[in-house]
């Protein structure tokens, strides 16, 4: 009997809960997750590591929920470039941050390695380029 995939369509972003943010005073927030997991387009397991800058707004990110998203990603076919983006929207929609920086270095596969990118600061994203902060140990490689 054939195992039914899950795809990008069952991404639930209900698993991420957001808590008020304890001060009102600018600060960053840097999250990693070094054991993300998913299943890529042809159905063999995928691996990245995934950094978060999170600039809150009136929300700050519960890790416990965060873990349990990323979790049910470990199910999923999608291939990179869809799921960072369905990741991005999913934290932008649930946290409304200041600015979100994602990035997504995915291990080698065949020989090549890739880096996504995607900051709600970039012009093509509803930002103001306003930030020239880049350079970070998630940038170099």
């Amino acid at each position: 009997m054939p195992t039914l995939l899950k795809t990008y369509k069952d991404i639930d972003a209900a698993y991420l809960q957001a808590i008020p943010n304890p001060s009102q005073q600018a600060y960053e927030i840097k999250i990693k997750i070094p054991e993300f997991t998913f299943l890529g387009v042809k159905e063999q397991p995928d691996f990245a590591v995934i950094y978060l800058t999170f600039y809150p707004g009136k929300h700050v990110i519960e890790l416990k929920s965060l873990k349990q998203y990323v979790f049910q990603l470990r199910d999923i076919v999608a291939s990179y470039e869809r799921l960072i983006n369905i990741i991005y929207n999913d934290l932008m929609n649930v946290y409304q941050p200041e600015r979100l920086r994602l990035v997504m270095i995915c291990n080698p596969r065949g020989g090549i390695s890739s880096k996504l990118t995607i900051d709600s600061d970039w012009k093509a994203r509803g930002g103001n380029e306003e930030f020239n902060d880049w350079g970070g140990i998630e940038d170099q490689w």
